[in-house]
């Protein structure tokens, strides 16, 4: 039996549009219309090659399966703007916690639990502020959210917020870690019901014990930056940011530093790999490299680094018409590129904002082998997810 080639999912969330192709011959396997995903809750990988997702507008919870007969395997309502998105390992119980939306400031205090196995779900209010959220396993599931300003890590049982009554009750957590007030980034690792946030200082830590959360060791930066995301490695039990640093000012964000920030959390060792100015951020994980985007008004360019976190390609990318530029901001009103990997395949995929184009490389040699022309424009980049059926990228239960 011949295994089922990899496949991108690409979202135009202003379009509303999905688009799923298969990789590298770009042959479209499947298409959703009428759905504007939310890019900033991402996908969220789930067992057997699917992925979770929230249509912002209509307020669901989307379970997509890209190699099945049919493409919505579930739709299930959630309360919305989806800010974060999150399962246990098992891939069962999900977590959406809501944000800002096209709103100035923080409004909605709304979390929505699900049971993907019955379709049971569930509105609570917790705490107005744009929470992170992971859901711990290892027995009854714990949905911990990342609270900032006043920063906290704010612990309740799953069953308690699943079982709650209609009208959207508050939900009182029954136990409390205090965190900075930055924090921004959270991921967990599946096996050990670790939790991570990232902050100023450094990565927080904390294990699951019992209903709640013991403190460890904070992971520092090794840098006078910090990172502003945080993803778990599936292939090893690693860490991955993006650590920026430079002028806070975004208008001088072509002065902003990167680097590629990589802890092996069994050696508890730390590797920094320096990228460039200008604006880089999330990150993407094939087989055996790591690949990152990084924008500049003097040339954009996808850089691989190999398995020991070195160098191993820089590749220039075609300017963006609606690039940011000198004297404005990196976010509003650009274009700017996802990055897509796989854990179980070499291609990496990039898109190019507001052209609808995507560029498809081998990341074993850095070149491209495919360049496809979407009637879609991608706006802003749009959002990514590579797959493979069998690829373990669920053991990241965060939505990236």
């Amino acid at each position: 039996m011949t295994a089922a080639p990899p496949v991108l999912l690409a979202s135009d969330h202003v379009a509303g549009s999905v688009h799923v192709l298969t990789v590298p011959d770009g042959t479209e396997a499947g298409r959703l219309t009428g759905r504007h995903l939310s890019e900033h809750a991402g996908f969220l990988a789930l067992p057997g090659g699917r992925t979770a997702c929230v249509d912002d507008r209509r307020g669901e919870l989307l379970v997509l399966d890209p190699f099945g007969d049919v493409l919505v395997e579930t739709a299930i309502p959630v309360a919305v703007p989806a800010e974060h998105l999150a399962c246990d390992p098992s891939g069962r119980w999900v977590a959406v916690t809501t944000g800002l939306g096209k709103n100035g400031e923080p409004w909605s205090d709304l979390l929505t639990v699900v049971d993907l196995a019955t379709g049971d779900a569930a509105r609570v209010r917790t705490r107005v502020g744009e929470p992170g959220v992971t859901v711990l396993g290892d027995g009854d599931p714990l949905v911990v959210l990342r609270h900032r300003e006043p920063g906290a890590l704010a612990v309740h049982r799953f069953t308690d917020l699943l079982g709650a009554p209609p009208g959207c009750p508050a939900a009182t957590a029954h136990a409390h870690l205090p965190l900075p007030d930055d924090g921004h980034g959270d991921a967990q690792v599946p096996d050990l019901g670790q939790v991570f946030a990232a902050t100023g200082v450094g990565v927080h830590r904390a294990r699951r014990a019992g209903d709640a959360l013991v403190t460890e060791p904070v992971i520092p930066w090794g840098s006078p930056a910090r990172g502003w995301y945080l993803r778990l490695d599936p292939r090893r039990p690693a860490l991955w940011s993006t650590l920026r640093g430079g002028p806070a000012d975004p208008l001088r964000w072509p002065e902003w530093t990167n680097q590629a920030w990589c802890h092996d959390l069994d050696a508890d060792r730390t590797t920094l790999t320096e990228l460039g100015p200008g604006l880089v951020f999330r990150l993407a994980l094939a087989q055996d490299h790591t690949a990152f985007t990084r924008i500049h008004p003097d040339g954009d360019e996808l850089i691989l680094l190999d398995a020991d976190g070195e160098t191993a390609h820089r590749v220039a990318l075609p300017a963006m018409d609606g690039a940011p530029r000198r004297g404005g901001t990196p976010w509003e009103g650009v274009q700017r590129r996802a990055v897509a990997a796989s854990p179980g395949s070499d291609w990496v995929a990039v898109t190019r904002g507001g052209h609808g184009e995507v560029h498809v490389f081998d990341a074993r040699t850095g070149s491209e082998a495919a360049r496809w022309k979407l009637d879609t424009p991608l706006h802003h980049g749009g959002h990514t997810m590579l797959r493979t059926r069998t690829d373990g990228a669920e053991g990241d239960p965060v939505g990236r």
